[in-house]
């Protein structure tokens, strides 16, 4: 939920742009309140503030990270799909049926490069002012912050583009200064390299979180952890033009820069640290509190009740409430897959936050069951907002998470591993302070931690599967790992074994038996089990008499879920193509302003 550093303000850029840094307008024709020239709108810190708060803006509302770059982009993979059957939208994508003419592809496309414009310019003035050097300390100070945080924005939208399209073009400089505003496609390695150079300048004129008031801004934090994420990225698997996954032979360079990114962090926990509760994240987020950890290292801000500058986490996604008088209506529109299910320990903490198997469809508020192949996601889940917001009402105003320290704290983990060959104890000590947090009161039950690379690596894998559900991360571990379709391929064999119950899922039951203990929903688990059992991991436990229980099917479910009318192991990412899929086509209308300039992705 935005803080007051979002205010109203607009400036013309040579009669091209207008930028508008008031959360609820969009780009348009519409005449603005006020205009100011580029001479004016850098002319002392409060306007250059304000001009700043305009890139914020391309972050948000449905075309950023308000819903599509969110929780439409990032599906389908062995975590989660895009409910429903396939369509030219949401679920073409979902499907990887990518079509050129797909509004999804093209809106958000723009809006990333619209925040690309608008943090070059403050990149070129914002230095340029004269009190960049000449003002009071406090003046400069706060300039060098500004810029700073131009140059993090820039790398995160650059970077939203590159790993969803690819080589794409990459300007550096406002459009008032290019002589052809249709530039050519820069080689994805060099792009990244330019903004991990920018990303080093950036995070030394960032305050650390403490040292100024709290606010979604960007700080010292969040450059350097994206500096790691950028890192990895460029030293991992990525589709190039000749059609193959491929990693370039200097990839270590980069994961040593992601290491020390991360060393930096671990070495600050006053700053950011991992919340002791995994749970408390995100009720921090739904409650719009303020958390002493800092686990969430960057946010996207999101207000204002509308599509431009809020986001749509607790309505499009979050469990189904169709009929509930106290919360409201929304939920349903990510589909968790039963193998995700399935990933965790019973005892992991992370499941029941990350998933919810309830929905609310009375008025009265009762919770009841969801079958296996139905299952939602729980971390921004509407119920829990406080104080609720009840009616449909689309913006539910959660901020959405771009990063936290237990991201800093694997990638720290497999970089070193990587590096070294095996993981040292330092590596394995990050690895089990994630494992422990989520295994609170358990942590017994960890495991014991791999100590060759490749078994290392694997642990890495799962680990991150497991923590970062509906974070909108797994899609892109998988593609610089080189697993997505592996994974896809892993997961559909999954689905199908938990459907026939087979080896290593003989114990999922085929039902379930529940009933209502209030609004909450009591599972019987079988004779002398206590009323707070859960049955998931027990062959079907049927209760003597069934009378006041409910049946609902669980295994057997599998057998009629169906997406596009396919079993659900076979509708998933359904048009996935090795050698294609990996990256978004150009939408039609961008291929058609650059004339043949601009060359379609691989097998378009």
């Amino acid at each position: 939920m935005k803080h007051k550093f979002f205010q109203p303000f607009v400036f013309v850029l040579a009669a091209l742009f207008i930028i508008s840094t008031e959360a609820c307008k969009q780009y348009t024709v519409v005449e603005p309140v006020s205009q100011y020239s580029i001479a004016q709108a850098f002319s002392d810190v409060s306007n250059a503030n304000t001009a700043l708060v305009g890139v914020y803006d391309e972050l948000q509302g449905d075309n950023g990270y308000g819903i599509r770059i969110s929780m439409y982009y990032p599906y389908d993979t062995d975590e989660g799909i895009v409910s429903g059957n396939i369509d030219n939208g949401r679920r073409g994508v979902g499907r990887y049926q990518l079509l050129l003419t797909n509004s999804e592809i093209a809106n958000p496309f723009r809006q990333l490069y619209r925040g690309v414009e608008k943090a070059n310019l403050c990149i070129e003035q914002i230095p340029l002012m004269r009190l960049y050097n000449n003002g009071t300390e406090t003046e400069k100070k706060e300039l060098k912050r500004l810029h700073g945080e131009a140059l993090t924005l820039r790398a995160q939208f650059l970077f939203e583009l590159i790993r969803h399209w690819g080589d794409v073009p990459a300007p550096m400089i406002p459009s008032y200064r290019q002589p052809n505003l249709f530039i050519a496609a820069a080689n994805r390695d060099s792009t990244y390299d330019k903004l991990l150079a920018d990303l080093a300048v950036a995070k030394d004129l960032l305050p650390w979180r403490t040292e100024v008031p709290r606010n979604e801004r960007i700080t010292k934090g969040a450059a350097k952890a994206l500096r790691a994420r950028i890192a990895l990225a460029r030293g991992g698997y990525a589709l190039r033009s000749n059609g193959q996954m491929e990693r370039r032979s200097d990839y270590l360079t980069f994961y040593q820069m992601a290491k020390l990114e991360c060393e930096e962090l671990m070495a600050n926990r006053t700053q950011h640290t991992l919340n002791p509760n995994y749970e408390n994240i995100w009720r921090s987020v739904t409650s719009f509190t303020y958390d002493p950890f800092g686990e969430i290292i960057f946010e996207v801000g999101a207000g204002g009740g509308n599509g431009n500058s809020d986001s749509r986490m607790g309505n499009y996604d979050g469990p189904n409430l169709s009929n509930a008088s106290r919360y409201g209506a929304g939920g349903g529109g990510i589909v968790m897959l039963p193998n995700y299910f399935y990933s965790f320990d019973s005892v992991d903490t992370r499941r029941d936050v990350t998933l919810t198997h309830y929905q609310v469809t009375s008025s009265s508020n009762i919770k009841s069951q969801r079958r296996l192949g139905e299952l939602n996601t729980g971390k921004y889940r509407r119920d829990w907002r406080v104080p609720l917001l009840p009616g449909t009402i689309l913006n539910v105003g959660y901020n959405w998470s771009m990063i936290r320290f237990a991201d800093v704290l694997l990638m720290y983990a497999e970089a070193v591993n990587e590096i070294n060959g095996s993981p040292t104890p330092e590596a394995i000590n990050a690895f089990e302070e994630v494992r422990k947090r989520a295994y609170r009161g358990n942590t017994g039950l960890i495991g014991v931690t791999p100590t060759t690379k490749t078994g290392f690596f694997n642990a890495i894998v799962n680990e991150r599967l497991l923590e970062f559900g509906h974070e909108g991360i797994r899609k892109y571990d998988l593609l610089r790992w080189n697993l997505l379709a592996t994974k896809i391929a892993e997961a559909r064999t999954k689905i199908q074994q938990i459907r026939d119950r087979v080896a290593p899922y003989t114990y999922v039951p085929q039902y379930i038996y529940w009933r209502n203990n209030g609004e909450e929903i009591q599972y019987y688990a079988g004779v002398g089990a206590p009323a707070t059992a859960l049955p998931f991991w027990r062959p079907t436990q049927i209760p003597s008499p069934t009378t006041g229980w409910t049946r609902t099917d669980w295994a057997q479910h599998l057998n009629a879920n169906a997406i596009d009318g396919k079993p659900l192991w076979q509708g998933f990412a359904s048009f996935f193509v090795t050698g294609k899929s990996e990256l978004f086509p150009y939408d039609q209308a961008t291929l058609a302003a650059y004339q043949g300039a601009l060359k379609q992705n691989p097998n378009y």
